[in-house]
């Protein structure tokens, strides 16, 4: 009799703590739906513009041989011509940068079928250049035409530390999310608790300016190409949720 008070007691005591942790789960969840439920999203928008301070040139050397080797030897000496061209400029190593280097087979196709022949080769070297004086910029990408480069592809001004103006742009937002929530507050007659939920999207930074080989001094007869930088703008928008109490 004394083991089945004891297996009954037992029994009474293990539903106990069933039983309260099925209470203090259905609590929480309760809890958790009120706080995703009674809540408002609010949005808010920074905007920062800033003079850029540094351009990128990508831009690239094409040659041609009639064997591999030919084709990288003949681009060797424009390589180094174009190099040395920069570091007269005053551009650093650092800002020098090989993207790519490709070595393609140039065919030519029988007009009625036919196995395709192999009449040369093609050697592709890209660049990326930053350059920190913008003053020097227009005079630069000029001289890299002269110097061996066949092709700019595009020149871009830019924020050589965007995170610095996206901050910025952030606390704006922010602080015109939380403006937007206290006039709320007072305007329909609510209280707004702790903020549950962020999230942000940014944008609005630069996009390439062209180059045509056809506007360096070559195509004009004399001078450079003129590149007004503008401004850039950058953009964040957030939104907040709050809690209603």
């Amino acid at each position: 009799m004394n083991n089945t008070y004891k297996f009954l007691g037992w029994l009474g005591a293990v539903f106990l703590v069933v039983l309260s942790v099925f209470f203090i789960v259905s609590t929480n969840e309760k809890l958790n739906t009120a706080a995703t439920t009674n809540t408002i999203v609010l949005q808010g928008s920074g905007k920062v513009l800033a003079k850029p301070d540094v351009a990128i040139v990508d831009f690239s050397i094409v040659t041609e041989g009639a064997t591999s080797k030919d084709a990288q030897d003949k681009n060797s000496p424009k390589s180094k011509a174009v190099s040395d061209f920069l570091k007269k400029e005053g551009v650093e190593d650092k800002d020098i940068k090989t993207t790519t280097y490709n070595i393609y087979p140039q065919y030519v196709y029988p007009q009625y079928g036919g196995q395709a022949k192999i009449t040369g080769y093609q050697v592709t070297q890209g660049y990326q250049v930053k350059i920190r004086d913008l003053d020097k910029a227009s005079d630069i990408v000029d001289g890299l035409v002269t110097a061996g480069a066949n092709n700019v592809n595009q020149l871009q001004f830019t924020i050589d530390e965007p995170e610095k103006l996206k901050e910025e742009a952030r606390a704006k937002a922010i602080a015109d999310a939380k403006e937007k929530a206290s006039k709320l507050e007072s305007q329909i007659g609510i209280r707004l608790g702790k903020i549950v939920n962020f999230s942000e999207s940014t944008y609005g930074y630069p996009g390439p300016v062209f180059y045509d080989k056809a506007m360096s001094a070559e195509g004009r007869g004399g001078g450079g190409p003129t590149f007004p930088a503008g401004e850039n703008e950058v953009t964040v928008d957030i939104t907040l949720t709050y809690q209603i109490k």
